[in-house]
């Protein structure tokens, strides 16, 4: 049967979910959105059109939707700085939720958030979409299943040329003190932490503004994690370069394998296996021919799917790995980010959740 839902955030990214992400699992009958929530009424059109809803169903305020319509969980699609009055207010109408990234704009408010859901018993996700993209996940799998040998670092490189005003998002990042980390490095970090299967032990970033730059914030950032499990990783972000050479869903990640090199480059992904009797290529002047690997098969993928396995973990299903308090750490890889580059020193990870 399917869950019932109620959609928060109807503009921006909204717009997404309520045209693609939740009509998928409307179609096959995982979900019924039985009304929609925005402050904007003319953000409402997109339920409307993308969702069918009738006027009666799209409401500006989210009191009066949640206490008219017996739901089972909330979809909350808004700014960070928006989101805990919505958790509370989804909590004391008995809902689950499941929510964009990143959870609260600080640690410290996310751990409260989490708090107040544990204390009331409830389920709460976020969407991590990058992590569940199909490239992402067939990378994951192959490293995850060893027939590469143990991991011993990896290179991630996401790179975009948003340096005029308005050329992302509409104009909101342009005004935040770490944009990129807050809007990019959210993601990015993860996915790192998920491919190495371990959580961060020790994080070193240094972030900065060119001067060519239109944003109020720190645009650039080269970042270094170390593992609990011994895995190592470095994170190329940038989003004032003057070309893009990985954009969103396309980014570079390369993994240094034991017995190969994985290397994913704009959705396509390549092995190249160690041969002990190769001769030595001192004056490469590129990788030696390497073997495409196919991407897994899958009907739904990020946001669409992580959908899906939401209403699954609420039938009585597996945990979702991005539940509220496991991804308390993709909160505190940014906050360690933030606070190693304004130091400029390392960061003990754990130790900061600890604190929190």
């Amino acid at each position: 049967m399917a869950q019932r839902v109620i959609h928060v955030g109807c503009g921006g990214w909204g717009a997404m979910w309520c045209h693609e992400f939740l009509p998928a699992n409307v179609e096959d009958g995982t979900i019924e959105v039985v009304a929609a929530v925005d402050r904007n009424p003319d953000a409402l059109e997109n339920a409307r059109e993308g969702l069918g809803l009738s006027e009666e169903r799209c409401y500006t305020d989210v009191e009066r939707a949640f206490a008219a319509h017996d739901a089972e969980f909330a979809t909350l699609v808004v700014p960070p700085e928006a989101r805990k009055p919505l958790v509370e207010t989804a909590l004391e109408h008995g809902l689950d939720l499941l929510t964009e990234k990143p959870i609260a704009p600080t640690l410290a408010e996310a751990t409260e958030i989490a708090e107040m859901v544990a204390d009331a018993g409830a389920k709460m996700a976020v969407t991590m979409s990058h992590r569940f993209d199909r490239d992402k996940v067939t990378l994951r799998s192959r490293l995850q299943n060893g027939e590469y040998g143990p991991l011993d670092y990896l290179v991630m490189r996401f790179t975009q040329r948003y340096r005029q005003r308005d050329e992302w998002v509409a104009g909101r990042p342009y005004e935040m003190e770490h944009p990129l980390l807050v809007e990019g490095g959210v993601h990015h970090l993860d996915l790192l932490a998920s491919l190495a299967d371990a959580k961060c032990e020790r994080l070193y970033a240094r972030t900065w503004n060119p001067e060519w730059s239109d944003f109020s914030g720190d645009s650039q950032v080269l970042v270094t994690m170390d593992f609990e499990n011994g895995v190592h990783a470095t994170y190329e972000g940038a989003t004032t370069n003057a070309v893009a050479l990985n954009g969103w869903e396309n980014e570079y990640i390369r993994a240094e394998c034991r017995d190969a090199t994985l290397e994913l480059d704009a959705r396509e992904l390549t092995v190249y296996p160690y041969d002990p009797e190769a001769e030595p290529r001192h004056n490469a002047e590129g990788p030696p021919e390497g073997k495409s690997i196919p991407l897994g098969d899958g009907e739904k993928w990020m946001n669409t799917w992580l959908i899906e396995r939401f209403v699954q973990w609420r039938a009585g299903g597996e945990p979702m790995a991005t539940r509220v308090e496991r991804n308390l750490q993709s909160m505190a890889l940014i906050e360690a980010a933030m606070r190693s580059s304004e130091r400029d020193e390392p960061v003990q990870v754990q130790a900061l959740l600890d604190r929190e």
